[in-house]
């Protein structure tokens, strides 16, 4: 795992559903943070990752071919959120076209996750819509708790990462949303392969049991989290017992609205995927993929 957020939360519902032992499996998790977790997974020493289709994509341009199974997330749960006064300075209308909006990013210093992992990318993205070029922000990894600190110490202007993180100054009155994956920013983060689950091809051939057992568990724990958010949030709850409820109830509808009814993953959003590579700046246009034959399928969560 790159990291532990509520972008993790099926998996949370499937520890405490039991339904990786219900299939057969036994599971454990280990955080190696931003691409490094993927890369475990390429040099066999872990079996699968929860990563962003972009990459996905990335590796296989570069001849790392890995298999994706299921997708969690069908938008990208990343926010840009920024402090109030900072960005009503800049004259920030929340209500204007993300081209606006995105403006305001322009000389700040923002946290991010990590550094070139999809945190990163969906903040030089979102840059690139407001005709912001790399160059012209500052960027800095910070964990979540990390982040808040440098936020609430004013050693950051903003932060982009999947929630809670840059949800809690925004529930404390102090942040306003730049923008928001969950609520369609920018257009390509709509079927998007934003969480799925990779592993070498050669473990689907090998031992299909496995995969078999990982697709079904991911198709039943979103299926739970769509028809007990109560249930879901009472779990978040008991995974991140120092978080004030509200925040967790927000961060929650967050990524509610990013989870699709049954964990499928398309070639479009693989698509979407690489177009968000190139506009990050992370992949040169021509360095896109021209097949996504062989990178995913379907029948595991079928």
């Amino acid at each position: 795992m790159p990291n532990f957020t509520f972008t993790s939360t099926p998996n949370f519902i499937a520890d405490e559903l039991g339904l990786w032992a219900k299939h057969g499996l036994r599971v454990k998790y280990i955080q190696i943070a931003g691409v490094g977790a993927t890369n475990a997974v390429i040099a066999g020493s872990a079996d699968f990752v929860e990563a962003g289709g972009s990459t996905l994509t990335r590796a296989a341009s570069r001849g790392q071919r890995l298999l994706a199974i299921a997708n969690t997330a069908e938008r990208n749960i990343v926010m840009i959120t920024m402090r109030k006064e900072i960005a009503e300075a800049a004259g920030f209308d929340a209500k204007a076209p993300l081209e606006k909006r995105a403006q305001v990013l322009r000389g700040k210093t923002f946290g991010v996750g990590a550094i070139n992992a999809n945190p990163h990318a969906y903040l030089l993205a979102v840059a690139h819509q407001g005709g912001i070029s790399p160059d012209g922000l500052r960027v800095t990894a910070l964990a979540g708790n990390a982040m808040w600190a440098a936020f609430q110490n004013k050693q950051i202007d903003g932060m982009s990462n999947s929630p809670p993180w840059p949800l809690k100054p925004v529930v404390d009155g102090a942040a306003v949303v730049i923008a928001s994956g969950p609520d369609g920013d920018p257009p390509n983060a709509v079927d998007f392969a934003y969480n799925v689950i990779l592993t070498k091809p050669e473990t689907c051939e090998k031992r299909r049991a496995v995969c078999e057992g990982a697709g079904q568990v991911m198709k039943e724990a979103v299926a739970y989290l769509h028809g007990h958010p109560s249930e879901v949030i009472a779990i978040l709850g008991k995974k991140f017992p120092t978080l004030e409820p509200k925040l967790i109830a927000a961060a929650f509808e967050e990524i509610r609205k990013a989870t699709p009814k049954v964990p499928m993953v398309t070639q479009q959003s693989l698509i979407n995927a690489d177009d968000f590579n190139v506009e990050a700046g992370m992949m040169k246009a021509d360095a896109k993929l021209k097949s996504y034959d062989g990178l995913f399928t379907n029948e595991f969560t079928n």
